[in-house]
């Protein structure tokens, strides 16, 4: 087959494995591109277009992780055999959804791959660990290792709320349905003051499903804040804070979001860079029992 015709084939799969490896769909299109160079450059014959375009654009996944920040060495490949984890066969919908937004950038960069290939694309352990340059059984491990840590709570190193925040704001922008699925709690509802209802918000927005639906596409013009020293997202006209995004994460998960537009409220909201953890209050505020949880 045509090199060329090969890759077109194969470049919308490289393309979601690269992104949901990443996080970046921008640098999915580069990792891509790079795999794309190779096949081109390659002067063997290929038995297999598809696994082989797989392999090096995996691969090239990992250099990245891998060059973001330093990681200690990973022993994969002295990992005893063990038996197999029941939860490997288990469709983990919710909490795959959550790590690949929110806590993929704690984990290895091998954890990452392993999780993210096997959990969110099928792959088997055999082939994860040729990309990995393993053992089957170290592949295992690795997705294994993964696994618990998205499983964590947040009080046991779960994800905080300000990356669900952020997470859940970055879901509705890139109208990504399915991931507002995976952070919103089953129950999760959206409620508002009587100052927001007068600007022509809804009321009462009730189920996971249906506060997808409203969010999904939109709150493009959103900021993250902090309210106190809690994180959320607010609405600003003209360097004004307008409408809050008030949220209630509980165990990693979005419970409920309260729009919030009464003056006294909107006096307690300030921005905050994305990456940023704790709000200008006392810092320990947010590690006492009664904060807001």
């Amino acid at each position: 087959m045509d090199p060329t015709h090969a890759f077109e084939l194969e470049r919308p799969r490289l393309l979601s494995i690269a992104a949901r490896v990443l996080g970046d769909p921008v640098e999915a299109e580069d990792v891509v591109q790079q795999a794309w160079l190779r096949l081109d450059a390659a002067e063997a014959d290929i038995a297999s277009a598809p696994a082989w375009l797989t392999t090096v654009t995996t691969r090239l996944c990992l250099d990245r992780l891998r060059a973001r920040v330093p990681v200690p060495t990973e022993q994969t490949a002295a990992v005893v055999e063990t038996a197999p984890d029941p939860a490997d066969d288990v469709a983990l919908a919710d909490s795959v959804g959550i790590a690949l937004h929110v806590v993929l950038e704690r984990l290895s960069p091998a954890e990452r791959v392993a999780f993210v290939l096997h959990d969110s694309f099928g792959f088997e352990f055999a082939t994860i660990a040729v990309m990995l340059e393993t053992t089957p059984a170290a592949a295992r491990k690795l997705a294994s290792r993964a696994r618990a840590k998205v499983r964590q709570p947040a009080s046991e190193g779960g994800p905080a709320d300000w990356e669900v925040v952020d997470a859940f704001m970055a879901a509705a922008r890139e109208g990504d349905f399915e991931r507002l699925l995976a952070i919103l709690a089953p129950d999760a509802q959206v409620t508002a003051d009587a100052a927001a209802v007068g600007q022509g918000t809804p009321e009462l927005i009730r189920g996971r499903q249906q506060v997808a639906e409203f969010f999904n596409g939109s709150a493009h013009a959103a900021l993250p804040v902090f309210v106190g020293d809690r994180p959320g997202a607010a609405w600003f006209n003209r360097g004004e804070a307008k409408v809050l995004f008030d949220f209630d994460v509980v165990d990693g998960l979005v419970r409920g979001i309260v729009f919030r537009a009464d003056a006294d409220v909107l006096a307690r909201v300030t921005r905050r860079d994305r990456s940023e953890r704790r709000g200008p209050a006392d810092a320990s505020t947010s590690e006492r029992e009664g904060d807001r949880r």
